[in-house]
């Protein structure tokens, strides 16, 4: 064990990994050590200032669930944009569950819009479902307010996949863009632009927001497949 794995492991909460262990199925219990994400993410920003930081960074791919979480919360500190969108692209292919997919989100990306939409297209048409993922969620993240344009959903429902971590994440990005861009989003549901099931998971999550109105929420119904 290293001694990065045995700090991890004297922060070890039990029950919380046995109730992580049931929310994601693609990773082995005996590999989620069980820290709670407050306390990794706080670890995180101590580690990142550490002269083994780089080295960590540098080792693909790590054992165990949380270094895989410490590896995306150490990414979301970097401030150059172009290393830290290097970095993220060279973590992707590593990520094996969808949480930590969802949990990382640069802070550097918000300050670069247009050179974030050519990693977008990037993720987007990789072989790697949490890169394919994780693109979604760029888009979901950053251009769906004031940066909006009818070409990213387009971009989002284009994309043809089996798999299920793909497919909710199309269905939580359309849900979430009726939500917050109504009058642009719906005819890809009218139009049935999606595959069945995601169209179908689409309108159940838009129906389930607060942020759509009830009469939106009739006319979503009737939408269904």
């Amino acid at each position: 064990m290293t001694n990065l794995q045995t700090v991890l492991f004297s922060m070890s909460d039990e029950k919380y990994r046995d109730f992580q262990s049931k929310l994601m199925p693609t990773v082995p219990k005996e590999k989620i050590i069980g820290v709670r994400t407050p306390e990794l993410r706080k670890f995180a920003k101590e580690f990142a200032k550490t002269p083994e930081a780089k080295d960590f960074l540098s080792k693909l791919p790590h054992e165990y669930y949380e270094e895989n979480n410490l590896h995306a919360f150490m990414l979301e500190l970097i401030k150059d944009y172009d290393e830290c969108a290097a970095k993220v692209t060279e973590f992707l292919p590593f990520v094996d569950n969808w949480a930590t997919c969802d949990s990382m989100s640069p802070n550097v990306f918000k300050k670069h819009k247009s050179e974030l939409l050519g990693g977008i297209e990037s993720w987007l048409s990789s072989k790697d479902i949490y890169a394919v993922r994780f693109g979604i969620k760029m888009l979901m993240e950053h251009f769906l307010g004031e940066d909006f344009s009818p070409e990213y959903p387009e971009m989002v429902a284009r994309i043809e996949s089996e798999e299920y971590y793909i497919r909710m994440m199309q269905a939580w990005y359309f849900a979430t863009a009726l939500a917050k861009q109504y009058d642009a989003v719906l005819p890809f549901i009218k139009e049935k632009r999606l595959e069945s099931w995601t169209h179908n998971k689409a309108i159940q999550k838009a129906i389930e927001s607060f942020r759509i109105t009830e009469e939106q929420k009739e006319y979503l119904r009737t939408l269904k497949i």
